[in-house]
């Protein structure tokens, strides 16, 4: 049984089925909620549509049997930014060194394109974060919460500068910067998708 409340699991499947129509050959979407939870760090947790698209090419490259990760799916080759272009994604001219291409853009036509798709999951996803989320005031978090410690929340995904990333809960981010080792410039939080006018 689906644990995605039914509006949210309703817009990823149209948001699914509008890529699909593009794309025909790409599988339909089992579960939509392997898509909200915890994911690799080299995909993102983020849900947006740029993420549906990102994992569309999983799809599409799973449909053709072609092999386009390695390092148990952290690194993202050549023939995953192949199709990630056939879907209008951009990418860094050179891959980054633990994940690959895998940090990929909707291009100018592709945010056209899919502009009212991406603006309804992003409002779907806006009221799944508001619903769950929890008035830390007056709510009950356990012993965790009263000694300090993250009380093992939801971690999303901090990207610095130069690329790398970690998995943080978001309150642990709040309390201090965390600092690249390698650019020397604070982790901050995957933005979510922002639609351009």
């Amino acid at each position: 049984m689906s644990t995605t409340p039914p509006v949210l699991a309703a817009e990823l499947a149209l948001a699914w089925a509008d890529i699909q129509r593009h794309h025909p050959e790409l599988p339909d979407l089992a579960a939509p909620e392997s898509l909200i939870g915890e994911s690799s760090s080299a995909c993102g947790a983020e849900l947006s549509f740029e993420r549906l698209l990102h994992e569309a090419v999983h799809g599409i490259a799973a449909a053709r049997g072609v092999r386009d990760t390695s390092r148990a799916g952290r690194y993202h080759n050549r023939r995953f930014l192949a199709i990630a272009e056939e879907l209008g994604l951009d990418h860094a001219e050179d891959p980054h060194p633990s994940s690959g291409f895998s940090l990929v853009t909707m291009n100018g036509e592709t945010r056209r394109r899919y502009r009212a798709t991406a603006e309804r999951l992003q409002r779907a996803v806006r009221a799944h974060l508001a619903a769950t989320s929890t008035d830390t005031k007056r709510s009950f978090r356990g012993p965790a919460a009263r000694h300090g410690s993250s009380g093992g929340g939801v971690r999303v995904k901090a990207v610095c500068e130069c690329g790398r990333n970690v998995r943080v809960v978001p309150s642990v981010l709040e309390q201090a910067p965390i600092v690249c080792g390698a650019c020397k410039k604070p982790f901050r939080i995957a933005e979510s998708l922002v639609v351009a006018s």
